[in-house]
């Protein structure tokens, strides 16, 4: 598999609670919605791009990307916003990568995709030393089903799911920084006042 037939998508479906219940993916870092950083980054890695919202759909629509709702009900998490994706996607392989990491690697896609082509893997998942990001992946767009039959037994946890596939972990300690997440209003506060040339603060 070559990077060619991946699908993308920004996962912004969430309430922002630890943020105070904003919608985090529209939230301003460098004078741009975080989102937007994320699709710029992501874009170039894959074929087409999907943005995964339940709210400000046409804000984040303005953005220049197909906008997909969750099927799943009830702000279920990031497996539902995967879940709305490997069922909108128009490629074979779907990447995701969360609203909330704007400096994620430009190259998370190519080595996602090496090692799930190495392994021959359902899905690969993103490590930074012992600490797998599981909301950055690549998987196998015929996942579906098995993915609705799990949310509808009620679980939501992504790395429950994964253990139940053919999964790898790609090691990404070179590029730590890249995964960086901006939860809370003060971080987004401390990295919008570090300027944009680097993750860290």
């Amino acid at each position: 598999m070559s990077r060619r037939g991946i699908t993308g998508v920004v996962l912004a479906g969430g309430l922002g609670r630890r943020m105070g219940g904003v919608d985090k993916g529209l939230q301003i870092l460098h004078g741009r919605p975080m989102a937007a950083w994320v699709a710029e980054r992501l874009a170039p890695q894959v074929d087409e791009l999907l943005i995964n919202a339940n709210q400000n759909a046409e804000r984040y629509a303005a953005l220049g990307h197909r906008i997909i709702a969750d099927q799943v009900p009830g702000f279920a998490g990031p497996l539902a916003g995967l879940h709305a994706a490997l069922s909108a996607a128009s490629h074979p392989w779907v990447a995701t990568a969360p609203c909330d990491s704007p400096f994620l690697p430009t190259d998370l896609v190519a080595r996602l995709s090496d090692a799930l082509i190495t392994r021959n893997a359902d899905l690969a998942v993103a490590r930074t030393f012992d600490q797998p990001h599981p909301v950055f992946c690549l998987c196998k767009r015929d996942l579906l089903p098995h993915l609705t039959a799990y949310l509808a037994s009620g679980e939501r946890k992504f790395d429950r799911w994964y253990a139940t596939l053919q999964a790898v972990e790609v090691a990404f300690d070179d590029e730590a920084a890249a995964f960086e997440n901006i939860n809370t209003r003060d971080e987004l506060h401390r990295f919008d006042a570090a300027g944009p040339a680097h993750p860290n603060p």
